[in-house]
């Protein structure tokens, strides 16, 4: 082939550190603004982002010419530091070391957006790590060390 064409899609899943719930209302849109731009600088392009106070969800098309891991590196990297410039109560936010991501079936792409759309209320009954457990069963993902996993 003399083109090379992908269109990945992930659901992304990270937290704040030690689950924090600092991730503030006053501030959330313009994270998931942020966020959105810091995907599209990396030629991914956010579907849908949305949390609440201790996690993020990104339904996202992963780009041709990044691994996920360097784009979850530089999304992480680049929103912490803008997290603690407009909120100076944070100076010592951080993101969890690890992520969850899985993928996405352009047939379930309505089905995790609405999901996604979801998170408030849905959290209003499921815990965070609930909702990863789930999630792990679902896509019979290997078996994990919990004491690790939720640092």
């Amino acid at each position: 082939m003399g083109q090379s064409l992908s269109k990945i899609y992930v659901h992304l899943i990270f937290g704040t550190k030690k689950r924090f719930p600092i991730i503030k209302k006053n501030f959330e849109d313009r994270l998931y603004a942020y966020l959105g731009g810091t995907l599209k600088k990396y030629n991914s392009k956010a579907i849908i982002i949305n949390g609440v106070s201790d996690h993020i969800h990104i339904l996202l098309v992963l780009s041709k010419n990044i691994a996920l891991s360097k784009l979850v590196e530089e999304i992480k990297k680049q929103s912490s530091k803008w997290i603690k410039e407009i909120d100076k109560s944070s100076p010592d936010f951080a993101w969890q070391i690890g992520y969850a991501a899985f993928s996405v079936s352009s047939s379930k792409i309505n089905t995790v957006k609405k999901y996604i759309e979801g998170q408030k209320e849905h959290h209003k009954i499921k815990t965070f790590k609930e909702e990863v457990e789930k999630f792990l069963k679902q896509y019979d993902m290997i078996e994990y060390d919990e004491n690790y996993f939720w640092k």
